[in-house]
């Protein structure tokens, strides 16, 4: 659960970091990509509460 916390405090960091120095940010323009891209992070976090 630490990781996982840690992981998103550092997507959050590094979005910021991006706006702030206005570079494109590291993730798909649009909302099916976004979300695409949350189902596969949550996939891989259940799988991995699972298999543990």
């Amino acid at each position: 659960m630490m990781l996982a916390l840690a992981g998103l405090g550092l997507a959050l960091v590094i979005g910021i970091a991006c706006r702030i120095i206005d570079i494109p940010l590291p993730a798909p323009p649009r909302l099916q990509g976004a979300l695409l891209v949350l189902a596969m992070t949550t996939g891989f976090l259940v799988a991995d509460a699972l298999l543990a």
